[in-house]
């Protein structure tokens, strides 16, 4: 009989919870514990799976519970440290997006887990989702150079736009939802970034001294590809073009038409396609196009929490079945890498070579 795996799920914010309602669901999982400072995030978390057992703190959680897991769903500033300790302590890390606030601490997990033979699984989310998936596969038949448009603006207000408040102080929206997008590119082109630049806007006194709310990055691959990526949160948000999912290369294009119905702060808006529309570039002795463009259907789609459940199952299957994870972080660190090129550029209005 495969042995249970015990997990300790630290924070419990929109993602913490989400993730916790899987490992609830998944035959394989235990939850051994939730962690948050706050007591009303937690407490609910903690009923709504039967009364688990709560802490306020990281240390005495993995000192009370010792999990063969841990989830870390927290601000980005301590995702590095967290995931670090957990593996020196004997257990496995999922960990939400962004990997670390710095390539060099994404880097300084990436070698605790190879030291300590754990595994680490990275919170790309899109990387389970089907239509991304077939998105993903669509592009390379594209050929080379590919030209990708992708941005995610988010119009917030309420506890909404304290949450991406509080986000701002470890990361810009930038590099928080970048990373995501630019692993997207990544896997499309499967080339190596070369050449980062980007542009900023503060539109708001409410987010603390040099922080911006507002970003969008241009990125150049070495195969010739280039990269557009926009994210910006806050009330002051437009709703129109929030949503922009598109690539083009010498054979045609592909793109997400979203069809979710929710405005952009809207969770489910963010993953949810609707249809993949994919063109074709050839044109025939007439000078019109050889074929119609091509609708995929994808009204029956998973919505975020399936989503979060497809998660875990691939990181219960990457503990159980030994898979190797390598280029999973290479692409981590990598997506990473390039969004923080991009703040950099930001801040000093310089291109950064990578």
């Amino acid at each position: 009989m495969t042995e249970t795996i015990r997990v300790l799920v630290v924070g419990c914010g929109n993602m913490g919870a989400a993730h916790a309602r899987a490992y609830h669901k998944l035959d394989g999982f235990e939850i051994a514990g939730v962690v948050s400072r706050g007591p009303e995030t937690r407490g609910r978390v903690s009923r709504e799976l039967g009364g688990v057992p709560e802490y306020d703190d990281f240390g005495t959680a993995l000192d009370a519970t010792a999990p063969a897991a841990v989830s870390i769903n927290t601000y980005p500033d301590t995702h590095a440290a967290f995931a670090i300790r957990a593996m020196e302590r004997g257990a496995h890390v999922f960990v939400e997006k962004p990997l670390a606030e710095t390539v060099a601490d994404a880097q300084a997990v990436v070698d605790a887990a190879q030291k300590t033979g754990r595994k680490v699984v990275v919170g790309y989310i899109l990387r389970q989702h089907p239509s991304w998936e077939t998105f993903v596969e669509l592009a390379r038949t594209l050929g080379k150079p590919l030209v990708m448009r992708m941005n995610l603006n988010q119009q917030s207000a309420g506890k909404e736009w304290t949450w991406h408040k509080r986000l701002m102080d470890s990361l810009p929206p930038l590099v928080d939802c970048g990373v995501h997008y630019v692993d997207v590119m990544c896997q499309m082109t499967r080339s190596e970034p070369v050449r980062v630049q980007a542009i900023g806007a503060r539109l708001t006194d409410e987010i603390k001294a040099g922080i911006y709310n507002y970003g969008q990055l241009q990125v150049v691959f070495r195969d010739g590809s280039v990269g557009w990526y926009e994210a910006g949160w806050g009330p002051m948000m437009s709703e129109t073009a929030f949503f922009v999912k598109d690539v083009v290369g010498p054979k045609g294009c592909v793109s997400i038409v979203s069809g979710a119905g929710g405005g952009s702060s809207d969770i489910d808006s963010h993953t949810q396609t609707n249809r993949l529309r994919v063109h074709a570039a050839e044109l025939g002795p007439d000078g019109t196009f050889v074929r119609e463009d091509r609708v995929i259907d994808r009204s029956d789609e998973p919505d975020h929490q399936e989503l979060c459940d497809r998660e875990q199952a691939f990181f219960l299957k990457a503990i159980r079945e030994d898979l190797d994870l390598g280029e999973h972080l290479r692409d981590a660190v990598n997506s990473l890498r390039i969004v923080l090129a991009a703040d950099e550029s930001v801040r000093t209005g310089n291109v950064v070579t990578l």
